[in-house]
C-alpha cells in the first residue's frame, strides 16, 4: 500500500472517530445527568455524578411515577409496531404495483407519493388534526393510519427502487407455475425485498417512537394514550419549572428500545446487501 493510500486511511479514520464522539457525547451527556440530583444539573451539567450529586434511581423512579411511563411506553410500542407493520405491508405492495402496471395511473400515483415527501408536515398539521377529529382517529389506532399516510411517500419510494432491480422473468415463472398475483407477491417478491423492508421499518420505526407533534395535536395530554414524548414534555411544568433529573431518566429509557432494535436488525441489512452483491 503506498504512502498517499495509507495517510488517506489515516485522515478517514480520524473523521470517522469524530463523528463517532460527536454523535455519543450528547447520550454520555444524558445518561451522565440522568443519574444527578435535579438541583446540580443545572449548576454542574458537565461533571460527573458523584457524591452528593449521585442520586442513584431516584430520576428514574420519579420519572416514572409522575409520568406513568410503562402506560406510555406500552401505547408507544403500540403505535410504532402497528404503524411500521401497516407501512411497510402496504407500501411495499402498492411499489409493486406501480412498477409493474404501466399505465398512466400508476404514474400519476408514483409522481403523487414523491411529491408528499417534499409538503412540510406543518403546511397540513392543523387541517389534519381537525380530519382526525372528524373522523374519530383520535385514538392509537387512528395514529397509525395517520403515520401510514405520511410515511407512505417515502418508503414507496425506497421500494419502488428495488422492485426495479428485480427481474421480470422470476414473477413470469412463478405464473407459469400458478400463482396467483398475491401468492406471487409474498412468496417470491417480497423475500426479495426483506433488506429494503427492514431498512423501511428502522427509518419509520425511529420516527414514529420519536415523534411529539402528530400524537400531541391528534391524542393530546389529558389522554390515557400519551405516548413517550409526550409523557416526556410533561416533566416540563408550568411557570418554567423542569424536573431536569427526570427528564434525563426517562429519556434514557426511551432511547433504549429503539437503539437495542436498531442493532438488531443492522445484521440484516448488511447480510442482504452482501448477497445482493455477490448473486451472478
Amino acid at each position: 500500500m503506498s504512502k498517499t493510500r495509507k495517510l488517506q486511511n489515516r485522515i478517514m479514520l480520524a473523521v470517522l472517530c469524530l463523528l463517532v464522539v460527536i454523535f455519543i457525547t450528547p447520550i454520555l451527556f444524558i445518561i451522565m445527568n440522568s443519574f444527578k440530583g435535579k438541583l446540580y444539573i443545572s449548576d454542574n451539567p458537565f461533571n460527573w455524578p458523584s457524591g452528593d450529586m449521585f442520586a442513584g434511581l431516584e430520576n428514574y423512579t420519579e420519572g416514572i411515577r409522575k409520568t406513568g411511563f410503562f402506560a406510555a411506553f406500552g401505547w408507544s410500542a403500540f403505535i410504532t409496531v402497528g404503524s411500521v407493520l401497516v407501512i411497510v405491508l402496504f407500501t411495499s405492495m402498492t411499489a409493486w404495483y406501480i412498477t409493474r402496471v404501466k399505465t398512466r395511473l400508476s404514474n400519476t400515483l408514483y409522481y403523487l407519493f414523491v411529491f408528499s415527501m417534499v409538503v412540510p408536515f406543518q403546511m397540513v398539521m392543523f387541517t389534519m388534526s381537525k380530519l382526525a377529529d372528524m373522523l374519530k382517529l383520535n385514538n392509537p389506532v387512528g395514529m397509525i393510519f395517520l403515520y401510514l399516510g405520511f410515511g407512505a411517500g417515502l418508503s414507496v419510494f425506497m421500494f419502488c427502487g428495488f422492485v426495479k432491480s428485480i427481474p421480470l422473468e422470476i414473477e413470469e415463472a412463478a405464473m407459469i407455475d400458478g400463482c396467483t398475483p398475491i401468492q406471487t407477491f409474498f412468496q417470491i417478491v417480497m423475500p426479495i425485498l426483506k433488506p429494503t423492508a427492514i431498512t423501511v421499518a428502522i427509518l419509520n420505526a425511529m420516527w414514529v417512537w420519536n415523534d411529539y407533534l402528530l400524537p400531541y395535536l391528534v391524542i393530546g395530554v389529558s389522554t390515557p394514550y400519551k405516548t413517550i414524548p409526550v409523557a416526556v414534555q410533561y416533566l416540563m411544568g408550568s411557570y418554567g419549572a423542569k424536573d431536569y433529573g427526570s427528564m434525563m431518566a426517562l429519556l434514557v429509557l426511551a432511547i433504549i428500545p429503539i437503539i437495542a432494535f436498531y442493532l438488531f436488525c443492522q445484521k440484516y441489512i448488511i447480510e442482504g446487501v452482501v448477497a445482493g452483491a455477490v448473486k451472478g
